[in-house]
């Protein structure tokens, strides 16, 4: 029980890190798939 706790731990984290890390670089969902027409508040 306790591996799999530590394991779900370990997904969480590396979602967390994921997107922040890919939000900094310019890989979020806005970014990608906004265009000229397109305005998002």
């Amino acid at each position: 029980m306790r591996v799999m706790l530590l394991a779900f731990a370990a997904i969480i984290l590396i979602a967390v890190i994921a997107d922040l890390g890919l939000d900094r670089i310019g890989f979020a969902t806005q970014d990608r798939n906004s265009s000229q027409a397109v305005r998002l508040d």
